[in-house]
């Protein structure tokens, strides 16, 4: 379950271009449920994502997880509970980094990590499963670097990624948005 209440979030506070992006926003969401945000550009859809998985520090309020109170958890910390797709097919993974490894550090999402993990062979046989049920052909693909892949292949790595730890909260940013419409539906397939 998430439990947001009374969120305050202002950018560039005191400042003549000072803007509240959230005012005393509150919203429950019961364990299981899909739900869609919608709302106008600027209303703070990406600004309560962004409060809600830690990247953005919030004014006031409370922000629990199934009665944890997250909100003054730093964003490595509430890693374990909050796994997330980013709009643009770029984010959330890393460029110059092969799909396995890419794949690797998001299995290791929540845990702590040091410098000596390597790839095993067990979890290579696993990756190449879970990509072939993209029926993308990358699953013979990855020691690629994933900056190779379109923005359609990474937008469905990443999806993947997210799923590979089990997180009571899976936080989707319009993540079919700068797909093209074959491919948004493939992703959006893969979402449901």
């Amino acid at each position: 379950m998430l439990k947001a209440t009374d969120l305050n979030i202002t950018f560039n506070a005191g400042t003549p271009i000072e803007t509240r992006a959230l005012q005393g926003m509150s919203v429950t969401i019961p364990s299981g449920q899909f739900v869609t945000v919608i709302g106008t550009n600027g209303a703070g859809k990406s600004t309560l994502l962004n409060a809600v998985s830690g990247d953005l520090e919030i004014d006031s309020g409370s922000i629990l997880i199934d009665e944890t109170e997250v909100a003054n958890q730093p964003v490595w910390k509430r890693a374990g509970l909050v796994a997330r797709v980013f709009q643009d097919p770029m984010a959330g993974t890393c460029e110059d980094l092969t799909i396995e490894e890419n794949m690797a550090l998001a299995q290791q999402r929540g845990n702590r990590r040091g410098l000596s993990w390597a790839v095993k062979v067990s979890q290579r046989d696993y990756y190449r499963e879970q990509l072939a049920r993209l029926n993308l052909g990358l699953e013979n693909r990855l020691t690629d670097r994933i900056g190779l892949l379109s923005g359609g292949q990474r937008q469905a790595v990443s999806l993947l990624m997210a799923a590979l730890q089990p997180s009571r909260i899976l936080l989707l940013d319009e993540h079919t948005a700068a797909l093209d419409p074959r491919t948004a539906d493939f992703v959006l397939d893969l979402t449901n």
